[in-house]
């Protein structure tokens, strides 16, 4: 009882520092956005004055009686003219994170977007970018990763790698909705390879082979709470290993901001130990997304999702409900078990210029088993959010949301819709 004292009293105190923070990111990440969006708007702007410049050049009639213009004056005028249009642009947000697992502290992600080939009209617009994330608990990390559509949509390849190391409150397994949280302090650090190349086998669905690596360490960060996580031996120091398969079909109208159309996915890893992981076992997740324009500016979107893992998963391959947006509302990792199912709803609406607010609700659950789950146990959550287009071209928004469930609320930033 005294530990459980001493942790509330540690959580509360972080609490404030939390709000604090919180207040100086988002005023950061506000200017830092008005900044990238500021330099578009010049660069559009410029854009703009030469295509009138150039437009009044060639409709000016040319009186008859003139005298041969020099070879100097023509580069001068056809230089605006001849100026090549970019081929991508690029998208800087600085993305603050609070959360009572990881602290608060900024994630800057620099990402390019763009179309491979440049006369390719049917694949969606590829992305690369690099990220680096530092919070207040000691939580460190830089990666690199893209996804490449190519061959007038007939591939696409994702790829990232990524190293660091996490300092973080873990909640364990099987917490009980209603009941008080009980943490570990955790340390982790290690690296992680991933790659996938998918095929169109037709009607926008694509198939194909997934590959990842990690090697990893996990220790004690701080005292160890009576009765709380303990980690198992073979997860202090582990390498997994595994490949897998990627079904999805892809049919909607834009990849950043959908207004129709559908997104599914079907994906499944096996970890093995013929392929250097030090443990043998399965995780498999499948989810869909679906949009509906109902009005001007308008959007409903809508999404289910599940997630199972077999029983020899280790600690940090489980599913953890509130992590990918299922759900907002809750921190990723207080609840998490080997099955796990979210359902959610989502208005969007534009307003003006370049700001719009969304709504949210939803309700999922997590269990060890698909028939342990009962009406009690549901975690409902619901909230709204802020959007900013940083990049209208491709409809890129920067979004703030604040969701509440039954253990509480989050707030959470990133670049492009929750899903």
């Amino acid at each position: 009882m005294k530990l459980l004292t001493l942790n509330e009293s540690r959580n509360a105190g972080k609490t404030r520092k939390f709000a604090v923070l919180t207040a100086v990111m988002l005023i950061f990440g506000a200017l830092m956005s008005v900044h990238v969006v500021k330099g578009q708007a010049l660069e559009n702007a410029s854009g703009s004055q030469t295509e009138t410049a150039a437009s009044q050049s060639t409709s000016t009639p040319t009186p008859s009686p003139t005298p041969t213009p020099s070879v100097e004056t023509d580069q001068k005028k056809a230089d605006p003219v001849a100026k090549p249009q970019k081929r991508g642009s690029f998208v800087i947000a600085p993305i603050p994170i609070t959360s009572p697992t990881f602290g608060s502290g900024l994630i800057l992600g620099v990402g390019y977007i763009f179309q491979l080939k440049k006369g390719d009209t049917k694949s969606q617009p590829s992305t690369i970018g690099v990220a680096g994330a530092y919070t207040s608990s000691g939580t460190r990390g830089g990666a690199i990763g893209g996804r490449l559509y190519f061959a007038e949509n007939k591939y696409q390849v994702s790829f990232a790698f990524g190293k660091g190391r996490a300092q973080y409150e873990y909640y364990g397994i099987g917490r009980i909705p209603g009941q008080p949280a009980r943490s570990t302090e955790l340390r982790q650090s290690g690296s992680v390879f991933f790659a996938e190349f998918l095929r169109n086998v037709g009607k926008n669905i694509f198939v194909g082979p997934r590959f990842q690596y990690r090697k990893l360490t996990a220790s004690f960060g701080g005292q160890q709470t009576t009765g709380g996580f303990v980690i198992p031996a073979i997860d202090l120091k582990s390498t997994t290993s595994a490949i897998g398969f990627h079904v999805q079909q892809d049919r909607r109208d834009n990849s950043f901001y959908p207004t129709k159309g559908w997104l599914w996915n079907a994906k499944a890893d096996f970890f093995a130990k013929a392929l250097g992981s030090n443990r043998t076992y399965q995780t498999y997740g499948a989810d869909f997304n679906g949009y509906r324009a109902i009005g001007k500016g308008q959007v409903l979107a809508y999404r289910g999702s599940m997630c199972s893992v077999s029983d020899t998963a280790p600690f940090f391959d489980l599913c953890f409900y509130g992590s990918k947006s299922d759900l907002r509302g809750y921190t990723s990792g207080q609840f998490q078990n080997r099955r796990m199912f979210a359902i959610q709803a989502e208005y969007r609406r534009e307003l003006f210029w370049r700001v719009g607010v969304v709504g949210f609700a939803g309700v999922g659950g997590v269990e060890r088993n698909w028939s342990d789950f009962r009406l009690d146990g549901m975690l409902p959550a619901g909230g709204a959010g802020l959007r900013f287009r940083l990049d209208k071209k491709n409809k890129i928004n920067y979004r703030i949301d604040w969701g509440y469930g039954r253990a509480g609320h989050t707030l959470s930033m990133s670049v492009s819709e929750a899903f």
